[in-house]
């Protein structure tokens, strides 16, 4: 289904430099107000587009690329500057045996080699990239654990306790406040942040969660046993949200996605407040993983609904800028730009066979006139 370009009910919260003031949700405006215009009809990959963009395929679950067979559902993901190439990191979100792999590319975007980061990890779903070069990969599951790993391949990955053990989903890191912001896949999940002694070394620290504006109260005990309370349950002012899923800070402003209500919320580092600033009735449905420009855009993916990467502008416009074609029991995972600019990365976790665990996750790349 063809869906309309809807204006977003949003709160006062600064964006980039820009004001997103109130507004009420208005009636559809045209396509072409999106900053790429409507989508096209689906290309050879199964991928819809605005005019001027084009897709490929870069891996497939179960088949070599660049040497290394490629992971089953491959989950969050991001890119990391390598001399004159780039690197692109993913998840993998099965059980037992997830972890992580990596796949280098050339400077002019020929694969170089791919291997593994992480190995014999549970469920890695999504996570972030730190200032210092480094992947947060995140296990979601029940007391699940952070893990730093080297998108270069050159050092071992290191467990990171301090950051806290619960369902994790998604980190983000904001060097302005020296802090790493964790969302929490729980209907009952919380809003977290881990602030460590030294910025840049994330083996100690304090783990808070988010109660009301301007009140982090600390974690009493980050790392419970089986027996204990999970970090949720430990601080009975804490706020909940449904579900917590991506999470991207920038200027000032940590974004992260809930699924259990379709918002995307807002806190502003500086006014410590949270907001909502996409109320989960327009086109975007689903929403999971998020990624930004510095312009001040926001991506973010659809874990089923169209099947769409939708665009969030500063001035309140939300359109889709993909759709893939056939595959609607899988979602989106893992959107990360190149670190020029020009080429966006995503996964479908499932592809077509929508298997869970199975051999059907495939990766793209979108190269094209991107806003910056």
């Amino acid at each position: 289904m063809q869906r309309r370009t809807f204006i977003v009910s949003l709160s006062a919260v600064a964006l980039s430099g820009t004001l997103w003031q109130d507004a009420a949700l208005a009636s559809s405006v045209a396509a072409g107000e999106s900053p790429y215009g409507p989508l096209g009809a689906p290309d050879a990959n199964g991928v819809a587009l605005p005019a001027g963009f084009s897709s490929r395929v870069v891996a497939r679950s179960g088949h070599s690329v660049g040497g290394t067979l490629w992971h089953p559902a491959p989950d969050g993901g991001a890119c990391f500057a390598d001399g004159a190439g780039w690197i692109y990191v993913s998840n993998s979100e099965v059980p037992l045996v997830g972890g992580a792999s990596a796949i280098k590319f050339r400077a002019g975007g020929s694969i170089e080699r791919a291997y593994r980061i992480l190995s014999g990890t549970n469920l890695n779903c999504a996570g972030g990239r730190t200032p210092w070069n480094t992947w947060l990969s995140c296990e979601e599951i029940s007391r699940g654990k952070v893990y730093e790993t080297d998108p270069y391949g050159a050092r071992d990955a290191l467990q990171r306790p301090a950051m806290g053990r619960f369902k994790h989903e998604a980190a983000a890191c904001d060097p302005d406040h020296g802090v790493v912001y964790l969302t929490e896949d729980e209907g009952d999940g919380c809003f977290y942040r881990f602030v460590p002694k030294v910025w840049g070394e994330l083996s100690s620290g304090r783990l808070e969660v988010f109660c009301t504006d301007d009140l982090w109260r600390q974690v009493p005990e980050p790392a419970p046993g089986v027996f204990h309370r999970q970090t949720r349950h430990q601080v009975s002012e804490a706020r909940r949200f449904d579900g917590g899923e991506g999470c991207h800070y920038t200027n000032g402003i940590c974004y992260f996605s809930a699924k259990g209500d379709r918002k995307v919320w807002a806190y502003d580092a500086v006014r410590q407040t949270v907001s909502a600033i996409y109320d989960g009735t327009g086109t975007l449905d689903g929403v999971d993983n998020i990624t930004g420009t510095q312009g001040g855009d926001l991506y973010v993916a659809e874990d089923g609904g169209n099947m769409e990467i939708n665009i969030i502008t500063p001035d309140r416009v939300v359109a889709p800028i993909m759709r893939l074609d056939g595959q609607n029991e899988s979602e989106i995972t893992g959107p990360a730009f190149s670190p020029d600019g020009t080429r966006l990365y995503f996964s479908s976790q499932r592809g077509t066979s929508g298997e869970r665990a199975g051999t059907g996750g495939i990766t793209y790349e979108i190269s094209g006139p991107f806003r910056r």
